[in-house]
């Protein structure tokens, strides 16, 4: 279980940086699904969005100021 919240929270930290260093992207919609994408896990396997949909569903949250210091 700590394993799987390790992978989700790392994903989920890398899906933020890429929409954050990509400059042609532009935000989704509420209720709109996002692209397939693939994130290494902290061992360093690849894991995909796709696979993680396979499980149920997956919520991708975005802490903007996180580590802003505001």
């Amino acid at each position: 279980m700590r394993k799987s919240r390790q992978i989700i929270r790392g994903m989920l930290l890398a899906a933020m940086a890429c929409l954050l260093l990509a400059s042609t992207v532009q935000a989704l919609e509420v209720g709109q699904k996002a692209p397939d994408f693939t994130l290494a896990a902290p061992d360093g396997k690849p894991v995909k969005l796709a696979d993680l949909l396979g499980k149920g569903p997956v919520v991708i949250f975005t802490f903007i100021q996180a580590f802003t210091g505001v």
